[in-house]
């Protein structure tokens, strides 16, 4: 129950299983076509380029960056947290201009201060930002964020990996421009594959580039030779066909759930922890209105032990939340609820181990109080 990777289903894990094949076996492209149409109906696009990068989340990333930024190039990135950082860094790298958006971690990227550094730099190209910020548990405003650079005559990158499958994402009603994820989170896939898409506004930016992409392994240009739909796949790199039989299942089980249906599932078991929580004194540190339903920042009381609490949750419940990152590093313990780990029996051991931790380190708490509140929540989907 920490920032990812979440729990892996027995479904994906029998699939991972599965004798590996040619990754140009005829059997498997037609998997990598229905990949595609499930990935589609994940970030609710109708783009033709919806594809997995071989590689994580960060690969996802770096993906969509390389590609889409040239040398030259300016960029705003929006920062509330680590990622915004990251960002920057490969911006940089690709011999990109960064101007720099900053907001407090913690908070959601406002969206006056992307105006103005819109007005302010009316040659930038592109707009980055992070949907829902994994180290703060933060989540923006992703359609009035992208309609600002959409206006701009700019295009909108943006950062998903925490949010597709467990919070609403729209990439078409939205305008999204391009998207990256990854598999660890809401969709309870194992790590190693970053989902993206890009609608035809990134793909005239890729296509019309003057320099060739930094990067050849993640050269769009010559990875699509592979994903195009067809027989004739050319030969780029041998995919990880394991991991892609596991993401296949994934999707699967998102689609028969219904992607509407788990981003309320998700909400539903973050009211109930959050009541839970709240009935042992303790309180989410992002305000209400820009938290993220699948990755909780709990402010850590004054006297307690974070790695402590950690370590014990750990080894004496089998219970993994992770830890506060940058600015944030000792303040908060981040407490996941992703995909096949957002249950109401993990909310229960997750508030029942800490109402036992906590008084054994010399807080006060209500054990049965706080389950019977989760249980409540549980059982109404609201949160009071």
């Amino acid at each position: 129950m920490g920032p990812g990777p979440s729990d892996v289903p027995e479904r994906v894990l029998q699939a991972m299983a599965r004798p590996t094949i040619g990754h140009l076996d005829p059997d498997f492209i037609r998997l990598m076509d229905e990949i595609k149409v499930l990935l589609r109906y994940a970030f609710r696009t109708t783009n033709p380029l919806a594809m997995p990068i071989s590689g994580p989340g960060t690969a996802g990333m770096e993906s969509c960056i390389v590609n889409l930024v040239e040398p030259g190039d300016k960029v705003i990135v929006c920062q509330n947290g680590v990622f915004g950082g990251r960002a920057k860094e490969m911006v940089r790298r690709c011999g990109g201009e960064v101007v720099a958006v900053d907001d407090p971690w913690g908070r959601a990227i406002d969206p006056e201060k992307l105006r103005s550094a819109v007005r302010d730099h009316p040659d930038a190209r592109i707009v980055f930002f992070v949907h829902a910020e994994t180290s703060t548990g933060a989540l923006s405003d992703a359609a009035v964020l992208a309609g600002i650079a959409r206006d701009a005559g700019m295009l909108s990158l943006v950062d998903a990996v925490t949010s597709l499958g467990g919070t609403q994402v729209e990439v078409d009603e939205w305008g999204l421009d391009a998207v990256y994820s990854g598999t660890q989170k809401c969709l309870s896939c194992a790590p190693g594959l970053g989902p993206i898409t890009l609608g035809e506004r990134a793909v005239e930016k890729v296509k019309g580039r003057s320099a060739p992409v930094q990067s050849w392994f993640m050269d769009l240009s010559l990875v699509l030779g592979y994903w195009t739909e067809g027989a004739n796949r050319s030969y780029h790199h041998t995919a990880p066909v394991n991991a892609l039989y596991g993401l296949h299942e994934a999707l699967l089980m998102l689609h028969e759930e219904g992607v509407e249906s788990a981003w309320e599932r998700h909400r539903r078991n973050h009211l109930a922890l959050r009541r839970g929580l709240e009935s042992l004194g303790l309180t989410i540190a992002v305000p209400e209105a820009e938290r993220i339903p699948q990755l909780n920042a709990v402010t850590i009381p004054e006297g307690v032990d974070d790695a402590r609490v950690r370590g014990r949750l750990l080894h004496e419940y089998d219970l993994e939340i992770g830890a506060g990152l940058g600015t944030l590093a000792g303040k908060v313990w981040r407490i996941g609820l992703m995909g096949h780990s957002s249950r109401p029996e993990n909310i229960e051991l997750c508030v029942g181990a800490l109402a036992d931790v906590l008084a054994s380190e010399g807080r006060s708490t209500d054990r049965e109080t706080a389950l019977e509140a989760v249980n409540r929540a549980v059982a109404t989907g609201v949160g009071v």
